[in-house]
């Protein structure tokens, strides 16, 4: 038996949630997926899953080994990597989770620029929506919170961001220009659902002599969702008033496709983080990325701030 290639199998079966989905991922055969994993469970004289016709359950030994195995895999990586570093380009497969609109409007265009410096890095990036990522199934985890987040992870800041009000023209022309935060109540807002909010309305602030003066303004969505890019996309075809940052927000600026709404006032902070499992080593790879994503947006935010147009997925 091929212990490591069994534990790397057992693994992904474990992430993908079914043999079928792991043996595709892996380029095996379904059989093979199979066989490994009870090769892996005869040498270890325990069942690591139960298997009936309709569902898949790891057994507590799976789930503890699992995990350990995580870790195991990462540093047999780690290892590799680094030795290997000293012979040839970086290489080996990146594994990034993202929300969506991170993944499209972050991730997606440092790709073809990283490739070009990076040609042996593979990347398998997984989009969702999701309230709680698991971060240690991933190299690298991307999150957006709001302002002041102190979650007990291991993370890199790569950029903070306001949240602006925005809106087609089109829309604005139908249905007027508010004037006052007070008068978005009269508008059709698209609202992002996050974990614990209702769709009560916006809390709007903005720079005041003395302090900071806030305002907050009952709405009633007419779209709810926790889809962002479904926003932006609504909110691009008219269909209503969104927030989203500044940074997303500016090519769409740029173009003409969108206007900013009640400047100067925002609606919230958010800071970017890149998440890691909690290990000891972090692969080269990763760490090449990492300094490529952050030095990639500091450029981005140097230009808006000089007030020059976005830089292409290369830098400015």
């Amino acid at each position: 038996m091929d212990r490591l290639l069994s534990m790397r199998v057992f693994r992904r079966v474990i992430d993908e949630g079914s043999f079928a989905a792991a043996a595709r991922a892996l380029d095996l055969s379904p059989a093979v997926v199979t066989r490994l994993v009870a090769d892996l469970e005869a040498h270890l004289g325990t069942r690591l899953l139960q298997r009936t016709t309709r569902r898949l359950a790891v057994t507590d030994a799976g789930a503890a080994y699992v995990e350990r195995l995580r870790v195991i895999l990462a540093d047999i990586d780690d290892a590799e990597t680094s030795v290997g570093a000293q012979t040839r380009e970086l290489g080996g497969q990146l594994h990034i989770a993202a929300p969506p609109l991170l993944a499209t409007y972050l991730v997606g265009p440092l790709i073809a620029g990283f490739r070009r410096q990076h040609p042996n890095i593979r990347f398998e990036l997984d989009t969702d929506a999701w309230a709680a990522p698991v971060i240690e199934h991933h190299d690298l985890t991307l999150l957006a919170t709001q302002e002041g987040y102190d979650g007990s992870i291991v993370a890199r800041r790569i950029l903070s961001v306001e949240a602006v009000l925005v809106a087609a023209p089109a829309y604005l022309a139908r249905r007027g220009v508010p004037q006052r935060p007070e008068d978005l109540a009269q508008h059709d807002c698209l609202r992002l659902r996050l974990p614990g909010l209702r769709p009560k309305g916006w809390r709007l602030t903005r720079a005041a002599e003395g302090g900071e003066q806030a305002v907050d303004v009952p709405v009633q969505p007419v779209v709810w969702t926790n889809h962002a890019e479904a926003l932006l996309r609504a909110a691009l075809d008219g269909a209503g008033i969104t927030s989203t940052s500044a940074e997303i927000a500016a090519r769409h600026l740029n173009r003409g496709e969108l206007v900013r709404v009640l400047a100067p006032w925002i609606v919230g902070r958010l800071s970017v983080y890149a998440a890691l499992p909690s290990r000891k080593f972090t692969p080269l790879r990763v760490r090449a990325f990492l300094d490529h994503m952050t030095a990639q947006t500091q450029a981005l935010l140097s230009a808006m701030e000089a007030g020059a147009p976005p830089p292409g997925p290369d830098g400015p």
